[in-house]
């Protein structure tokens, strides 16, 4: 199985981290107003990731209390569709003047986990997307919501699984509040890595494995040790077959 390789920047973090990042992603998903960013920052992640040739990607985020905008959030469809227009729209801009393709949308956090939990919103999001960013990839939950809209609608979608967040065992991801939400562990991360790459699946926080059809995997920028861990994590994904 190819992977792609993605991390969320733009997020409050020294552009020296950011460059260590893209050093070793292959694509990037930047924060554009919302829970993080602004312009000053996305432009400096585009034309890092235009340096690296990594695919750049609008990460469009609410601004709620708190948690770094993994809070509580509401969010109505009306909403939902301003948001996009900002943040995505001001992301793309950028790109524009740089010279660089905006590749795919990848939606944050409480953002995120609302589209996923609510069909229309879910559609909303897809049919956002086609319309005003037409052969824009996005990229959303393996098994989810949105990756059943953007397939229903023709709209190309690459699941999503995290490298660094337990799984519940219906394939949720386990609310980072509980103990073992985030994974930290070197060897434990770069074992759940190999056995997506190489078996399509993931163990859940209880035991049972998930079937996944990845297509690009995410280590979070925040994560402790997260260039260390970008780092090793795409060797792991050039290692030759065991088999």
């Amino acid at each position: 199985m190819t992977l792609d390789l993605n991390c969320d920047l733009g997020e409050g973090e020294s552009l020296q981290r950011t460059g260590a990042l893209l050093r070793w992603v292959t694509s990037a998903n930047v924060a554009c107003g919302g829970h993080a960013g602004d312009v000053v920052s996305m432009r400096a992640c585009v034309r890092l990731g235009k340096r690296r040739r990594v695919w750049m990607g609008a990460h469009p985020g609410a601004a709620t209390t708190g948690a770094a905008g993994r809070g509580p959030l509401t969010i109505s469809l009306r909403g939902l569709e301003l948001l996009l227009l900002q943040q995505v729209g001001a992301f793309e801009r950028v790109t524009m003047e740089e010279g660089v393709t905006l590749h795919h949308i990848k939606l944050h956090g409480s953002l995120y986990r609302v589209v996923e939990s609510d069909a229309r919103l879910a559609r909303q999001s897809v049919q956002m997307a086609r319309h005003w960013w037409p052969g824009c990839v996005i990229y959303a939950r393996a098994g989810g919501a949105v990756v059943r809209a953007a397939r229903r609608a023709g709209v190309e979608v690459w699941e999503e699984v995290f490298a660094d967040r337990a799984y519940r065992r219906d394939g949720n991801l386990v609310p980072r509040g509980e103990p073992g939400a985030v994974l930290t562990q070197r060897e434990e991360i770069l074992e759940r890595v190999r056995r997506l790459r190489w078996r399509g699946e993931m163990e859940s926080q209880t035991g049972e494995p998930l079937r996944l059809r990845a297509r690009t995997l995410c280590l979070h920028g925040d994560t402790p040790g997260a260039v260390q861990l970008v780092r090793a994590i795409a060797r792991a994904l050039d290692e030759p077959s065991a088999g």
